[in-house]
């Protein structure tokens, strides 16, 4: 039986139809990319690890009442997620200065912020994803004003649940991103967290040691972040051993 139709490749997933009308297969590659794409590679294991953390961090929230659109794991490289229209933003919350923001203000790595700061990017990877404003996301009717509102809670919600869990096991979360979808239940709209949460979309520093647990290990060439993201996952209990080799794909019927 050949692989259901393929509706989507991005840098580190490949989107399939679904079984069930209104579901979609989401697959995790090894694929790392940095910089916009411009450095690549190809990690063992990551799409494993990015499959189990995910599954992880949407049960969690999906289990203090945030909704996701996550439905179960398929298996180590797949999962089942509701269809949702992906509204085009990336919501980065900041938790600590870091990264773009750092070079934008001048603000030292790591300096904490006296709250969370929530930014908002347009997707768009041919522009580099550039920072936007509400005036921009209103202007150009990419959200309605509710919508704004529900977004903000969702990401703060996001970082209240995101901070305690990594804090439990030692981990500083600096900042993340995720990305918010529109689910339709007739003519009711109503508004959940997508895509994914994992150290691909995280920043996470080993509280005592300031070590980098994430992506900045493969964009700053720190190490192998097959281990990062394995420690991350040891110390959270989702895989306490060496993730496993690569699998193939499988088949969804």
């Amino acid at each position: 039986m050949a692989r259901r139709k393929k509706i989507y490749e991005g840098k580190a997933k490949t989107l399939y139809e679904g079984p069930e009308p209104g579901t979609i297969v989401q697959y995790f590659k090894d694929d790392a990319t940095a910089f916009n794409a411009e450095k690549k590679d190809v990690i063992e294991g990551k799409g494993v690890l990015n499959n189990l953390l995910s599954e992880y961090f949407m049960k969690g929230l999906g289990q203090i009442g945030v909704p996701t659109h996550f439905l179960k794991r398929l298996n180590m490289r797949e999962q089942l997620v509701r269809s949702c229209e992906i509204i085009p933003l990336e919501v980065i919350v900041r938790n600590y200065a870091a990264g773009s923001m750092s070079k934008r203000l001048g603000i030292d790595e790591g300096t904490q912020l006296p709250r969370p700061i929530v930014e908002y990017c347009y997707k768009d990877d041919a522009l580099g994803d550039p920072l936007v404003t509400e005036e921009h996301i209103a202007a150009f009717g990419w959200a309605s004003q509710q919508d704004m509102d529900d977004i903000l809670s969702l990401a703060l919600r996001v970082n209240d649940f995101m901070s305690g869990v990594m804090l439990a096991v030692g981990i500083r979360l600096v900042d993340f991103k995720i990305e918010i979808g529109r689910v339709y239940d007739g003519d009711f709209q109503r508004l959940v967290v997508a895509d994914e949460i994992s150290p691909d979309s995280c920043r996470l520093w080993d509280i005592e040691t300031g070590e980098k647990l994430d992506k900045d290990v493969f964009r700053r060439d720190l190490g192998s972040l097959t281990d990062a993201y394995s420690e991350v996952a040891r110390r959270l209990g989702v895989m306490p051993n060496n993730p496993p080799a690569p699998s193939k794909p499988t088949l969804v019927n």
